[in-house]
């Protein structure tokens, strides 16, 4: 019997030996690198680029896989939610120092039954340094490592900033992470404001994001915050009276998830992503990397006012399905005559859609997937309704044609003054339409928007004025004909005020012809055009091709006294921690006289 004990004890000491050999070999990195002190103090965490309107309303975010993470500080958290996660996940948080000996006591007694004896610090390291294995083996070897990770982090961090670090890092599900993200793309706001049921409800989401995600799995979701509320009440944060009362509500989402097809202005965000890629390939952060628009938790503020960018695409909104039904009205529309002489178009839009190349990769011959356009299939267009899509039955092919025929627009605000860009839609939505026409690579036929540029080049250099009487008829040009090229039997003369009221092409004509093609040209160039355009005639009724961000970068010269003023839309960069790193000023040149603007701003009242 005697020796029965000695080998028991000698068996138990040499098992004791070998663990606390084991978490010292770990601890040294034998079984898998260790995180240093330095990288525990400041955890390379990935945080979204997060983009922001004038008046700090959040606009969108630019990030990778799993680096949809905005970090958020203890203070500013809802104490609701954290009074939630330690009922729920670590009721002994407190008293703890990384590892709860009696959770992990219960856990082997019970072989987990009862619950996991994962502390929210071993979590914490599992989120921060580990990719949580499928092999036993090594999963072991993983919480072992969770253990020796959770007493560093406890030796070097408060229990507030164990608690702020978890929150930002654990996952909300719809590729979520992060108090802060969760609360805004759940609930539409900041973590310090949510209530007990909506902190009950993203708390419950830890347990299986998919599972218990109140957007999917109401009941399950609403279960799962009763157990987290019950959890609370068992350890002393909340009345039994309140708890009655709070379970029986159902969850209020206000759901909306800034990416790149919702939130406001789409088409701008996309602007700014590539002119923050620019500007990241030219400038490098303290260690002399550049910075990554995806990981660097970059706070991007611009002049985009929510209200006015909202109002803008409001009126889109609003006008443009008028428009869309006069326009599928025309006999041209219903009859495919549109289209004849036309085909190129279709053929080219068919071979670069998103179908083709998918059945191409797949090794269908051209001929074949020629026939797949041609049969009717269940598919989602764009529809003027509160989703922008509806279901319906059509062949690919006539799908292109029903797209190509949508109409299309452009909105820009701008404050010439100081050339902040205050509105951008750059079509009628951007899941379906990614071509934006507000850009300045996006090129048009102005028409006679150009006209007030030749008016004022006219009064500046050729001593025009609003009174003088210019020819109304058709202008020849040698070597480029008639201008206009149609006749329409004009004669006679007209004021400068009154040819630009009523946009009398003759009129444009005889100016351009008083002040030459070439100086026009130059002239359009002086006032800050960037597009180079060639000195013909025609120049004069717009032919040219320019973007309407040219055109507002060009007509604010007219309100600003004579100064053309550069449209801008980033006023500042700042790193993670609010340093600002860039500044983005206006930039304005006198291009015509006060007095030419002041007039040209009365003729065009």
């Amino acid at each position: 019997m005697a020796k029965t004990v000695r080998i028991f004890w000698r068996i138990f000491f040499i098992g004791i030996a070998a663990f606390v050999l084991l978490l010292i070999l770990i601890n040294f990195g034998v079984f898998g690198k260790m995180p240093s002190l330095a990288q525990l103090e400041n955890p390379a965490i990935t945080l979204a680029s997060e983009v922001y309107g004038d008046d700090g309303t959040p606009l969108g975010k630019y990030y990778k896989e799993r680096g949809n993470r905005s970090n958020v500080s203890y203070k500013d958290i809802s104490k609701h939610v954290i009074d939630a996660l330690i009922a729920t996940e670590d009721e002994r948080f407190y008293d703890h120092s990384g590892i709860d000996a009696k959770s992990l006591a219960r856990a082997i007694v019970y072989m987990g039954r009862e619950g996991g004896a994962s502390t929210i610090t071993q979590q914490l390291a599992l989120n921060m340094f580990n990719e949580r294995s499928k092999n036993k083996l090594v999963r072991v070897v993983q919480k072992l490592k969770e253990w020796v990770i959770a007493v560093k982090l406890e030796r070097n961090f408060t229990k507030q900033e164990i608690i702020a670090l978890y929150l930002n890092t654990v996952p909300f599900g719809e590729n979520t992470y992060g108090i802060r993200n969760a609360s805004r793309t759940f609930f539409q706001k900041e973590p310090d404001r949510l209530t007990l049921d909506e902190a009950a409800v993203l708390v419950g989401m830890l347990k299986g994001n998919t599972v218990y995600n109140p957007r999917k799995n109401v009941k399950a979701a609403f279960d799962r915050r009763n157990t987290v509320l019950s959890q609370m009440v068992k350890n002393g944060y909340l009345p039994d009276a309140e708890f009655n009362k709070i379970k029986v509500k159902p969850i209020q989402l206000n759901f909306l998830k800034l990416d790149e097809n919702n939130g406001i202005a789409p088409y701008f965000l996309e602007v700014v992503r590539d002119e923050l890629k620019t500007w990241a390939r030219d400038h490098t952060n303290s260690d002399g990397e550049k910075w990554d628009i995806y990981e660097d938790g970059l706070k991007v503020y611009t002049s985009i006012n929510p209200r006015m960018q909202l109002y803008a695409e409001e009126a889109v909104a609003k006008h443009m399905p008028v428009l869309q039904r006069v326009l599928s009205s025309q006999a041209s529309l219903r009859t495919d005559a549109v289209w004849k002489g036309h085909d190129n178009i279709l053929q080219a839009a068919m071979k670069n859609s998103d179908r083709w190349q998918k059945l191409k990769d797949e090794g269908m011959s051209d001929a074949d997937i020629k026939k797949t356009f041609s049969v009717k299939t269940k598919m989602k267009v764009f529809a003027w309704n509160p989703m922008r899509e509806k279901d319906t039955l059509m062949t690919p092919y006539d799908s292109i044609k029903y797209h190509r025929e949508m109409l299309q627009t452009a909105f820009m605000v701008m404050d010439p003054l100081t050339g902040q860009v205050k509105a951008w839609v750059g079509g009628i939505d951007f899941k379906n339409f990614k071509y934006d026409h507000v850009n300045l690579r996006t090129k048009r036929q102005v028409g006679s928007a150009i006209k007030p540029f030749l008016y004022a080049l006219a009064m500046e250099e050729y001593g025009f004025t609003p009174e003088t009487q210019c020819e109304a008829t058709q202008q020849y040009f040698p070597g480029s004909g008639y201008v206009p090229a149609k006749n329409t039997g004009r004669t006679g003369t007209r004021t400068m005020a009154n040819a630009l009221a009523w946009s009398v092409n003759e009129v444009a004509a005889y100016l351009i012809k008083q002040t030459t093609p070439q100086r026009f040209a130059e002239f359009l160039k002086q006032i800050n055009i960037p597009t180079k355009v060639e000195p013909y005639p025609s120049i004069s009724l717009g032919s040219c091709d320019l973007s309407l961000f040219e055109m507002l970068w060009g007509y604010s010269m007219f309100p600003t006294g004579g100064f053309s003023t550069k449209p801008v839309y980033i006023t500042r960069i700042e790193d993670k921690n609010g340093n600002v790193i860039a500044r983005f000023d206006t930039e304005r040149k006198e291009v015509i006289s006060q007095a030419t603007a002041y007039t040209m701003s009365r003729m065009m009242q």
